[in-house]
Parts: structure tokens; sequence; C-alpha cells
């Protein structure tokens, strides 16, 4: 991947890749779930951890090859009886019904092993399945291993296996390392299986792009298009709308009710939950934002918000954490907030800032309001009443409260808190300096400009005089 990010944890769908794989896995109700890890083990364990605090974490020695790998994992499984479901943690599109389906065929047949293969046009760098007259699997030859003739095969080992356990315990320390790699290959057991009259079979996927596995940037986004695809295809048959698929990107914990739209360039990210008849974009991203019915948020970036019932954003509005905006309120154009309380039916229209705020029920906050929270040294809250209106360009300096139906005029600098239905001014006289343009700054388009006026006006003035 040539990153610092060890290859595992790279996300698609806003999950890690092997955040997608246990959640499979442990859609199976299995008795026991283990983790083989090596690179970079404290940062993946600290993922797994995250994922499923119940896993079994295994460290793999300096021994290559995930044949090594298994064997550990299975001195970990030592009085373990039942079937042994082996699966890779760069492989984060096989899905839960899939995998089931490999399993309910190894425990219809009599197979010692029963792996999963897929059909593919360019099988390059996949071991590939080596069938017999009868079409049992012989064996997985890799690619560095294979024949030309081999290499023509176009169904390939997909990395994951059922086991019977007792037959792989009394096999697994019988891998070698003698291939192109100097690895213990997992795949070596088909033969070893096979060496001792036990069979193996293959299941064929439905699907060759739930196989895929990720080795670098370019997978990872082959990866994270499928996973988004499937995505968005089984929220439209649930009944939202999108206008635009390939602009569309939904991460697979967010939630939507039937009837939402979203418009195209829409990001829905984390554990966003969109309610019915909402409107989301075009332009807009939200990440673990809560949004209530028939909302419309439009051109806006908002995390972890909570959007009410009939709530009007953007467009060009910014929710940081801690945005709450009850129903039927609205955050206009060019306002950002954070950790702030809008009440029900309260607007702040345009060109604001509100932080660390509370506003109560059908306040309008006028343009190019400013919450002034922070004192250099520690953030302070503002308290806004209900059915306040304030002026424009209006600077509420923390920590400071705004009395229910109070007012404030334009320009005002609020330092004080203003008593219920009080008005609130901060005005210094205005002094008009005659001639100062002409004076400070001659010879300029202003000065000349400046000086015609005056000329015309005492023309002016003059000729009424002699009218009148």
């Amino acid at each position: 991947m040539k990153s610092r990010l060890p290859k595992v944890l790279h996300e698609i769908g806003g999950r890690s890749l092997v955040g997608h794989v246990l959640d499979s896995a442990r859609s199976l109700n299995p008795t026991h779930v283990v983790v083989v890890v090596r690179h970079e083990r404290d940062l993946v364990e600290s993922e797994i951890r995250t994922v499923d605090p119940h896993v079994a974490v295994v460290d793999q020695d300096d021994v290559p090859g995930t044949g090594r790998a298994v064997q550990l994992a299975m001195d970990a499984l030592s009085d373990f009886e039942g079937d042994v479901l082996v699966l890779s943690g760069d492989v984060p599109l096989l899905d839960a019904d899939t995998i089931a389906l490999l399993v309910s065929a190894h425990r219809a047949s009599t197979a010692a092993v029963t792996l999963l293969s897929a059909l593919m046009d360019e099988p390059y760098g996949y071991g590939r399945i080596i069938r017999s007259a009868h079409g049992s699997v012989e064996r997985i030859v890799e690619q560095k291993d294979a024949t030309s003739d081999e290499t023509a095969i176009d169904e390939i080992n997909a990395g994951v296996y059922v086991f019977r356990s007792l037959e792989l315990q009394k096999r697994i320390g019988q891998i070698g390392s003698a291939n192109a790699q100097g690895e213990r290959y997992l795949t070596d057991m088909v033969s070893l299986l096979r060496a001792d009259g036990l069979t193996a079979e293959a299941t064929v996927a439905p699907d060759a792009s739930i196989v895929l596995g990720v080795n670098d940037r370019v997978q990872l986004s082959e990866a994270a298009r499928t996973l988004n695809a499937r995505t968005v295809t089984k929220w439209q048959r649930e009944g939202v709308t999108v206008l635009d698929t390939a602009t569309t990107w939904i991460d697979v914990k967010a939630e939507l009710a039937p009837d939402v739209t979203l418009l195209p360039n829409t990001f829905i990210l984390g554990a966003t939950t969109v309610a019915a008849g909402a409107t989301i974009g075009p332009d807009t991203t939200l990440r673990d934002c809560e949004i209530a019915e028939d909302a419309k948020i439009t051109r806006t970036d908002a995390t972890l918000a909570v959007v009410g019932k009939r709530v009007n954003i953007g467009p060009f509005a910014f929710l940081r954490p801690g945005t709450v905006v009850h129903a039927d309120g609205k955050v206009g154009t060019f306002v950002e907030t954070k950790n702030s309380t809008i009440g029900a039916g309260s607007k702040v229209p345009h060109l604001s800032y509100v932080g660390d705020t509370t506003i109560g029920a059908h306040v309008n906050l006028g343009a190019g309001a400013v919450t002034a929270n922070y004192d250099d040294l520690t953030k302070h809250r503002t308290e806004i009443g209900d059915e306040v209106h304030t002026g424009s360009h209006n600077v509420f300096v923390a920590p400071v409260k705004i009395g229910d139906g109070a007012k404030t005029g334009a320009g005002a600098v609020i330092r004080k808190d203003v008593p219920a239905g009080a008005l609130a001014l901060s005005v210094a006289p205005q002094r008009n300096i005659t001639g100062w343009v002409e004076t400070n700054r001659p010879g300029t388009g202003a000065a000349d400009a400046a000086a015609a006026s005056r000329a015309a006006q005492e023309t002016g003035n003059g000729t009424q005089k002699e009218d009148s």
C-alpha cells in the first residue's frame, strides 16, 4: 500500500478492511473468532478490539505464510471439534450470504475441506484451482509456481476455506516451504488431504467481484466503488431516490428511510441516519449526523450534528460537532455553527458564526451575527432567549445572556446581559469631517470625484437661491 497505515486498516465504505471481514464472520454466530496478526500488530489489534472486543488475537512469529498463521490459530483452538472457517483480512467484499452458502455446501458433503473459488477473465496473481476428471479439487497452484498451462485456468482460489477441524489439526504442521516464495502455503493442505485419501471440494462464488483482494491503492479504490454501488443499490430498493449513483457515496453503517432523496455529489458517511422525506444535496457531506423528517440540506458540510423536522440548512453551511437544530429551524448561507442548540422555528439566515450558544424558539439572528465565545483562554457560552430578533452585524461577547423578546440594534456589540423585552444598542455619535479626502488624498480619483460633487452641489444651491 506504500502507507504508514497497515493494509487491513485502510477503509472502504466507512469501515476498515478487517472490520468488514470481522462483521461477516460474526454474522454467522461462530463459537470462536480468532484473528492472527503480525505487521503493526498493536495498531491492528486496537482496530480489531474496537470492531469486536470478544475476538481472540494470536501473534504470528517470523515464519511466513498463511499455513503458519492457521497453525498458530489452531493452537488456540486445541479442543475445538467443529468446522473451521478461514477468511483473509484483505478480502472485504465477501458477504455473509456467500460464506453461509460455502459452509452449507461443506456440511452437505464428505469433503475434509471445501474452498471458495471464482471464475475470472483476468486471473493473474491468484492461485489456480486444479480439478480432477471427476470435478473434485486435486490441488491449488500459486501464480509464481504455475506452469503456462496452469496459468491459463480461469478458476481461482479465493482464499476462503472450511475445514473439518480434526483433519486440519492432524496435518497443519506438515506444511513445508518448498516454493518460490519460501512460505508455508495453506493451499498445500489440499494436497496433504488428498494424499491421505480425503477429498477436497470447491464452491464457485456467484459473483467474482466479492472475492477481490486488496493489495494496492488501485484495488482499494476498485473495492470501494464496488461496495458503494452495492450499498447504493440496496437503498434504492428500500425506497431511496438517488439521482446520480456515480457521485453518491453511502457508508455501510448509514441508515436511510424510504422517500429520502439524495442529489448529486452527496456523501452519507459514518453512522448518519436520514429520516423519511428528507432531501440531501447537491454537494453535501454528512458524517455521523441525525437528520429528521422532511429536512432539506443543500451544499453543506456537517459532522455530528442533529437536524430536526422540516429544518432548512444551507447552501454553504458548515455544521460542526454538537450542533442541534430543532424543528422548522434554519441555518442559512455561509453560516458556521459549533456546539450550539438552535430552538424550534429559529433562524440563523446568513453570514454568521454561532459557537457555544443556546438559542431559544422563534429567534431571528440578523446577517453577520457572531458569538465571540473565546477569550484566548476559555470558551464561554451565549444564551439567547425565545422570540429574540437581533440587528445585522451584531457581536455577542460571551458569556452573555439575551432575555426573551429582547431586540438589538444594527452593529451592536453586546457585552452585558440584555433583560427580557429590552432594546440593546451600542451607538457612537457619527462624525463627518468635511474635505478630509481632498486634504489627505489629493490627486486621487476619490478626491477629484468629491471635489466635482461638492462643486455641483454648491452650484445647484446657488441657482436655487436665485430662483427663490
